[in-house]
């Protein structure tokens, strides 16, 4: 397929998963139902509020399709990230009809979804056309980092495999190796350390005083992408390596 057909392709998948909210059922998270331990909320699943990150995240991959289209359909730099998103985005059209159907599958999904958005952003340039193309894309594999750590917390304790918050725990700790593992061969894409703190405040938010622990967790992970986050900035900036 020539580049110009991948990033047609590329802006047309963009446009369904940025559509499929209106064809899907509301998605308020997995149903306690589902699984054989009822949990009404899980300690991993952070507040309700820091889910509008979708809004930036759908507007900014439009943006960045329309100029893949418009401006780098050739472009080479650009071409190598199109097959990991074009997978990511294809999945993700379907998730929330599969996500309200079966958590499994869905977390199955979100893993395939997540391993798409890192590859298209690893393979970006870091500095030429950051706003357009290495910004957004690290926006998309960050949230996806958290969202995939959320979806296999719930699943952890919703099926008695550890109590709830040992599993908000695991995945807290889980999800911040690899972030950290991420930021660091990103080097100056902060877009992603930005949706993970996002992330953490928000779990933070929703665990309170009610269950210190996480909370603290959390609090130490903001703490740390902070810091890796500014530090890979700054060597990006001087162009020096870890």
């Amino acid at each position: 397929m020539s580049p110009r057909l991948k990033a047609l392709a590329v802006l047309v998948v963009t446009l369904s998963f940025a559509a499929s909210p209106i064809f899907t059922p509301a998605f308020r998270g997995y149903d306690p139902t589902q699984f054989p331990v009822a949990i009404g909320r899980p300690a991993i699943l952070p507040a309700g509020y820091a889910f509008s990150i979708w809004g930036v995240i759908y507007l900014w991959l439009l943006a960045h399709a329309v100029q893949g289209v418009w401006r780098r359909a050739e472009d080479a730099d650009w071409d190598a990230t199109r097959p990991g998103l074009f997978l990511s985005l294809a999945v993700g059209t379907i998730w929330l009809a599969v996500a309200v159907r079966s958590p499994v599958w869905a977390s199955v999904l979100i893993l395939i979804m997540l391993a798409g958005a890192l590859a298209a952003v690893l393979a970006a340039p870091r500095q030429r056309d950051r706003w357009w193309l290495s910004a957004p894309l690290g926006l998309y594999a960050g949230w996806l980092t958290a969202a995939s750590g959320v979806s296999l917390g719930v699943l952890l304790s919703g099926y008695g495999l550890l109590p709830d918050q040992a599993a908000a725990a695991l995945m807290l700790a889980v999800v911040l190796a690899g972030a950290i593992t991420v930021q660091r061969r990103l080097g100056p894409v902060p877009s992603y350390a930005l949706v993970i703190i996002w992330a953490l405040v928000a779990v933070i938010v929703a665990n309170g005083a009610q269950q210190p622990a996480i909370s603290g967790l959390a609090a130490a992970g903001i703490l740390l992408m902070a810091f890796v986050g500014w530090r890979a900035w700054g060597t990006g900036r001087t162009g020096a390596g870890y």
